[in-house]
Formats: C-alpha cells, sequence, structure tokens
C-alpha cells in the first residue's frame, strides 16, 4: 500500500526545534556531503545563533543545520539586496531627469549596469530559492531565462541602434515591455512567494505594485503621475523587503530540509526512506 503526501507551496516553519529522541531515525544528509565535523556552524539572526548541533524534525525525517545552507541562505539574501538597490539606482532617474546635477549624469550613464546587475542578483535569488513545488521554482527560473534573454536581444537589436540605454528605450518604448516583462514577472513570483510564507506585508504590496506599472506602462492607460508614485513605492518597499530578510532566522529561508533531500533522491531511494519512517511511526511522531 503506498502513501501520498501533498505539500503545500509553504510549510510553516516550526516554533522550536525538536531534539531527538534515541531511537530517531537518523539525520539526513544531502547526498554526497561528507561532512562530519560536530563544531557549531553560527551565523547571526536578529540576535539568534543558529548551530548545526540543532536538530529539527521534518516530514521526512530529522535534520540540521550545515555551513552550506548557511551559506546558500547569504547568498540568497544578498541577491535580493543587490537587485533592489541596483534597481533603485536606475529607478532614482526618473525622479531625477528635470535635474542638471552630476549624480543624474553619471546614473543615466550606467543604467544598463544598474539594470543588469539587478538581473543577475535576482537570477542568483531565483537558482538557490527554496520552494517545496520545484515546478513553481523552474517555472519562475524560466521566465527570468525569457526576460533576461529578452533584455539583451532589445539592447542589441533595438536600443543601441538607436543610440539609447534599454531603460531609456524601454521608457520611451511601451511596447518593449513584453521583451522585458518576464524578468519582472519572475521577480513578482518570488515576492508572492515571500509574501504567502512569511505574511510579509512589503512582498504582499509588491505583488500587486510590480505588475500595475509594467500593465499601467504598457496599454498607456496609467497617467505619469500615477506612474511615477507606484514607482517611488515599489523601490522603497523592495529595498525595505530584502532589508528584512536579513532579520530572520536563516532556518526560515531553508524551509523543511528533509523535503527537498526526499525530491533529490530516486524512487528506489525514496521507496525505501519512506517504508523505514512508516515502520518507525515518524509521521504520527509529529504530532
Amino acid at each position: 500500500m503506498s502513501t501520498t503526501l501533498i505539500l503545500p507551496l509553504c510549510i510553516k516553519p516550526l516554533p522550536k526545534s525538536l531534539l531527538l529522541r534515541h531511537n530517531s531515525p537518523p539525520i539526513i544528509r544531502r547526498r554526497g556531503c561528507s561532512c562530519r565535523s560536530t563544531l557549531p556552524v553560527k551565523c547571526q539572526a536578529m540576535g539568534e545563533p543558529t548551530e548545526s548541533t540543532t536538530v529539527y524534525r521534518g516530514v521526512y525525517g530529522p535534520w540540521k543545520i550545515e555551513s552550506s545552507d548557511v551559506q546558500e541562505v547569504l547568498l540568497y539574501r544578498s541577491g535580493l539586496v543587490t537587485s533592489a538597490v541596483s534597481l533603485l539606482a536606475a529607478s532614482s532617474a526618473a525622479f531625477l531627469q528635470n535635474s542638471d546635477s552630476e549624480v543624474f549624469e553619471l546614473i543615466r550613464r550606467n543604467l544598463d549596469l544598474f539594470y543588469g546587475l539587478g538581473a543577475c542578483g535576482l537570477g542568483l535569488s531565483l537558482y538557490l530559492i527554496h520552494i517545496y513545488v520545484t515546478e513553481i521554482k523552474r517555472a519562475l527560473q524560466a521566465l527570468w531565462v525569457i526576460g533576461a534573454v529578452g533584455s539583451l536581444a532589445t539592447y542589441a537589436t533595438l536600443a543601441q541602434p538607436a543610440g539609447k540605454s534599454l531603460v531609456e528605450y524601454v521608457v520611451e518604448n511601451p511596447m518593449a515591455v513584453w521583451f522585458v516583462g518576464p524578468l519582472f514577472a519572475a521577480l513578482t513570483g518570488l515576492v508572492f512567494k515571500e509574501g504567502l510564507c512569511y505574511g510579509k506585508l512589503e512582498a504582499g504590496m509588491l505583488t500587486f505594485i510590480i505588475p500595475s506599472v509594467l500593465l499601467g506602462h504598457l496599454t498607456g492607460l496609467m497617467d505619469e503621475g500615477t506612474k511615477f508614485t507606484l514607482l517611488g513605492l515599489w523601490m522603497a518597499l523592495f529595498v525595505v523587503f530584502a532589508g528584512r530578510k536579513f532579520t530572520q532566522p536563516i532556518k526560515d529561508d531553508i524551509g523543511d530540509k528533509s523535503v527537498f533531500i526526499f525530491n533529490s533522491l530516486s524512487q528506489e531511494e525514496k521507496a525505501a526512506l519512506a517504508e523505514k519512517l512508516e515502520k518507525q511511526n515518524y509521521p504520527q511522531n509529529l504530532n
């Protein structure tokens, strides 16, 4: 008899770590990991150290945070900060366009650089993001790839021949949103996931603001004043969102590590592990 387990997009983090009993199954590790060090790995988040000696009980067995997990989470969050700061710098040109300051000229000359850095930061975060449903993660990554390719193609074939930066060309030619839009659709998916999993207000607001600005520009149904207001909100909320990620415990962005490890196993290994956990009544022990 087989048992089907349906996992939600987000599994809320456990309020406290549950330590293993003597009869608990062994700790699940990533395949290919030969780490056997018992030294604690610490990372500061809200003043709370995270140690590798703390063991959490997951759906498919106990797991622990390793140094590689900490590095992945920090890179994920750093990618968001890079994207937020870069897009903030690029969008600030819209609010300084009537200024003769050297700052505006510096930003205008480097619009494509800021756009590229923001896209790369987002790509890094989408590569490292933890989502239980693999198909959703792959869809977001595919949107990023389509948007990145579309951005490069627009720059090479349309913007550069016209003597414009990519950002300037999209601003002056709303139909170009079709080419760069998938990249921002991927960003919308990321903030939607964060808002759904952690109840972040700024992430929830960004889920509506980002597509509203792009669709308003594409269709021409949004006046300039409204676009500037929403653009300013977008950048402010994005910076707040990216910065607040560093106030979360590391384990929040890892999720239930046992699920990801289970998904990486072959069908035979999954069946063997499920049978072992069933014999030990592990699912009942979670309650």
